[in-house]
């Protein structure tokens, strides 16, 4: 499991990111929380994602999609802007296919959210920015029940 660095937005320092911890990452210096974005695969994901302590964005993709590469700036801002509340999870499908027939992703881009190990929201294709943050607020919302 990799560790990624990240730079603050609030201050610019530069972080290292662990793929999976207990609570969320906060900037060293200035203590603002961080975005989590990170990559996982069939070996890692278990850990990474389904046991994160925070709801987990899961965004299957390929270098090859174009559609997948719309889409990914959007889900950059998204976890930027949900810094402490949700960690982006990259899975590469060409490198993780056991994921990919796990959770019978049929097209990509697909999005999944990951609460407490349980998938709450599923969403196959590209849609706008605006569509995909309501989608992700909608998930990320406490359970009403």
């Amino acid at each position: 499991m990799d560790s990624g660095l990240i730079k603050c937005p609030q201050c610019g320092k530069t972080n290292r990111i662990p793929a999976a911890a207990a609570g969320h990452p906060r900037c060293g210096n200035c203590r603002k929380d961080l975005p989590w974005i990170v990559e996982a695969g069939d070996a890692d994901f278990p850990v990474v994602a389904e046991q994160s302590a925070v709801p987990a964005l899961i965004d299957f993709w390929a270098a090859w999609c174009g559609p997948c590469r719309m889409v990914s700036p959007v889900l950059d801002r998204l976890a930027q802007e949900r810094a402490g509340k949700v960690k982006l999870v990259k899975v590469d499908v060409d490198k993780s296919p056991g994921l990919s027939r796990r959770f019978d992703v049929q097209a990509i881009p697909t999005l999944l959210v990951i609460k407490n190990g349980t998938v709450v929201a599923r969403q196959a294709g590209a849609p706008p920015a605006a569509a995909l943050r309501s989608w992700l607020d909608g998930a990320l919302a406490p359970d009403l029940g």
